[in-house]
């Protein structure tokens, strides 16, 4: 068995919850009382530009919120936003572990758009722990697109076989798995301790 030598990770649903996925963006119609509907057309219209960084934030919002007067401002509806990430304390700990045993290059590949992916780096200290940020708002590329995959290995410049991906997400490690990659679908923290470790993957 090759030695693994880095480790991809995802970010929302593995060291934080997810920043604007269907769950946070139900919450906040909910909490701001617009119309799921209305908002979901509009959101499926812009949300690839949005994650691939190809649009700002203010203009996402001025395409799915802001295109008709609201009774809250702008700075609400962004801090109500940031709210809904949280993190995964025992995942950041572990995640950290990993980073400090100097064992491993750690890189994150998520999609995530441009001004949320900078405030959930500075929030929560994903500097301190990952050297790549192979974010969809950076590189123009999404999972589950091999793309993503094909330039993380491109960059890294080791051989798939040395490179674990975590996501909780099946289908986004898909492609990485056809690259030759190692893949675990992280369910918990115990489950990806004992995942990794068969792989000789350890702090």
């Amino acid at each position: 068995m090759s030695t693994i030598r880095v480790l991809f990770w995802d970010v929302g649903g593995v060291l934080l919850t997810n920043a604007w996925d269907h769950t946070q963006r139900t919450q906040t119609l909910q909490h701001f009382q617009l119309d799921e509907a209305e908002f979901r057309d509009r959101h499926e219209m812009v949300v690839s530009s949005f994650e691939r960084g190809k649009i700002t934030l203010d203009e996402y919002l001025d395409r799915t919120v802001f295109y008709r007067s609201r009774p809250f401002a702008r700075e609400v509806f962004v801090q109500y936003m940031h709210s809904l990430s949280q993190p995964y304390p025992e995942n950041l700990k572990f995640a950290q572990s990993l980073a400090d045993s100097g064992k491993y290059l750690m890189g994150t590949i998520n999609n995530e758009s441009r001004e949320l992916n900078a405030y959930r780096m500075e929030k929560y200290g994903l500097r301190k722990i990952f050297r790549l940020f192979f974010s969809s708002c950076f590189v123009g590329l999404r999972k589950p697109e091999a793309g993503i995959y094909s330039l993380a290995l491109d960059i890294a410049q080791i051989p798939p076989e040395e490179c674990c991906f975590i996501d909780d997400r099946s289908l986004n490690l898909e492609c990485a798995a056809k690259l030759g990659m190692h893949t675990i679908e992280m369910d918990s923290l115990d489950q990806l301790r004992g995942d990794l470790s068969k792989l000789g993957v350890s702090p």
